[in-house]
């Protein structure tokens, strides 16, 4: 009897586990564009204000360097498959946001009013925060599927950092809007910033649960699957928390944020268009109701709908209980004299906006400056980051890691809609700022969190999946020829 025998089979497995490359090296090349591009700025705007190199190049370029170098070896390291164009984007954001604000804080009108602080510097700390803060995100959260464990927890902690600024004694009015907090030796800080994040987590871990039900429509109307009464809760909840924000904050851009990303949040869960109109006509009768009756939403709609009056009515002087502005004015001049190329950094007057134009108003300056190519190219690294969130949620293996990756990029696109939106005259000015790229520590330093928390998301959805166990069918077997039974096959 002769025998022969198979060659021992090699396993199968799934095409996540065949040898996916980490890009890591890609999102070092990318770093290396995103630190270079930002010095050269920086030199550009010395030597059109004052013909010469800014002293402070090295350093700058060395600072810059240095957190993106130190994001990179942590990204490497403990999030080796993580997306490679996030921190890459995030960076050359940072860094740009960086150049114009020390470009503002050069201005001789704005250094001479009597409030006037050096923001360059700060926001290079603050920067160095965030990224620390990132750095904590990946060293610390192994796996974002932690995070669904304090579903509720998460939203006590929201409610309680959005409730702060109305303690007496803690919170802070600036400029009408009741969403800072004092900090003793430290300034202000902006809750709401850390809040959206810690929202996104409870959205994330209660819709995973309750989708079903809310998927459930009741009857057809006009093309659309209108939801159950009963199913109707969550959305009236979230709403009135939204507009409780709006009537004692006085924070449009908050109130809107909020109910805007669990809109979007919900609407990815059920996949019910129904959920976008009721969030739509949710929106405007909050907002047009709180704005009959809230002084502070009113200017900023007479703002709005006429820039020009208002600039009028506030070089006049007019006092009648009512703070006109000239920012909005000022704003889309600056935008209009930029044209498509614009006046070249260093070369505009956009710091005739005031004591905003390096916070709310930043992107008028990038209008003026960069023109409408410059705009575009913002924007476009803005959506480059949304569309990197949205790629890491749709390859998310698990439910809860789809909806909080895509709940924060949406919140992230409603920020940068709402700010440039506001700025441009889309719609009525918010407050917020732009992330990454505008003045301010909360906003900077959330944003640093929320793209490693991102990173976390992607890193655990590109990993090789584990190969599968070798099936027992693989092992080597004799065959018998049939028709020869002799085994010395004679």
């Amino acid at each position: 009897m002769s025998s022969t025998t198979n060659p021992p089979a090699h396993h199968t497995s799934t095409i996540g586990a065949i040898g996916a490359p980490s890009r890591r090296n890609t999102e070092l090349a990318l770093l290396v564009f995103a630190v270079v591009i930002p010095v050269f700025a920086y030199a550009n705007v010395g030597l059109a204000i004052n013909d010469s190199v800014p002293p402070g190049l090295l350093s700058y370029g060395v600072g810059l360097g240095l957190l993106a170098g130190v994001g990179h070896l942590v990204v490497r390291k403990f999030a080796p498959y993580a997306d490679p164009l996030m921190l890459p984007l995030a960076t050359l954001l940072n860094g740009i946001g960086l150049v114009v604000i020390w470009r503002l804080d050069q201005s001789k009108r704005l250094q001479a009013s009597s409030s006037f602080v050096e923001a360059a510097p700060r926001q290079l700390l603050y920067s160095a925060m965030g990224v620390a803060l990132l750095v904590v995100v990946l060293i610390f959260l192994k796996d974002h599927r932690v995070l669904q464990r304090y579903t509720y927890i998460s939203m006590a902690g929201a409610l309680f950092l959005l409730i702060l600024p109305l303690v007496p004694g803690l919170g802070a009015n600036i400029y009408g809007a009741k969403i800072w907090i004092k900090i003793p030796g430290l300034g202000t800080l902006q809750p709401g910033e850390f809040a959206k994040i810690i929202l996104a987590v409870f959205f994330a871990g209660y819709l995973m649960v309750k989708r079903d039900a809310l998927a459930l429509a009741s009857r057809r109307f006009m093309g659309l699957y209108l939801p159950r009464g009963r199913d109707l809760g969550p959305i009236l909840v979230v709403w009135v928390i939204s507009i409780l924000i709006l009537v004692f904050e006085t924070d449009l851009g908050t109130s809107l944020l909020f109910f805007g990303m669990f809109v979007i949040m919900l609407y990815v869960a059920t996949e019910r268009t129904s959920w976008i109109v009721f969030g739509l006509l949710m929106s405007a009768v909050g907002a047009v109701g709180v704005a009959s009756f809230e002084p502070h939403i009113q200017t900023r709609v007479q703002a709005w709908l006429d820039p020009m009056r208002e600039f009028e009515l506030s070089r006049a002087g007019v006092q009648d209980g009512i703070v006109h502005s000239e920012q909005a004015m000022q704003a889309l001049w600056a935008f209009g004299s930029g044209g498509t190329l614009g006046t070249g950094l260093g070369q505009g007057n956009s710091d005739l906006i005031g004591f905003a134009a390096n916070s709310d108003f930043i992107l008028a300056t990038f209008g003026e400056e960069l023109g409408l190519a410059g705009v575009m190219a913002i924007l476009l690294l803005y959506g480059l980051i949304v569309e990197r969130g949205v790629r890491t949620a749709l390859a998310a293996r698990d439910p809860f890691g789809k909806l909080l990756a895509i709940g924060l990029s949406g919140a992230f696109a409603l920020q940068v809609f709402v700010v440039a939106g506001g700025v441009m005259g889309l719609i009525p000015l918010t407050g917020m700022t732009l992330p990454f790229v505008a003045y301010g520590g909360s906003s900077v330093i959330a944003n640093w969190a929320l793209i490693g928390i991102l990173l976390r998301i992607s890193d655990t959805a590109r990993r090789p999946a584990p190969a599968p166990a070798t099936s027992p069918d693989a092992e080597m077997t004799q065959v018998v020829r049939p028709g020869n039974s002799d085994p010395a096959g004679m």
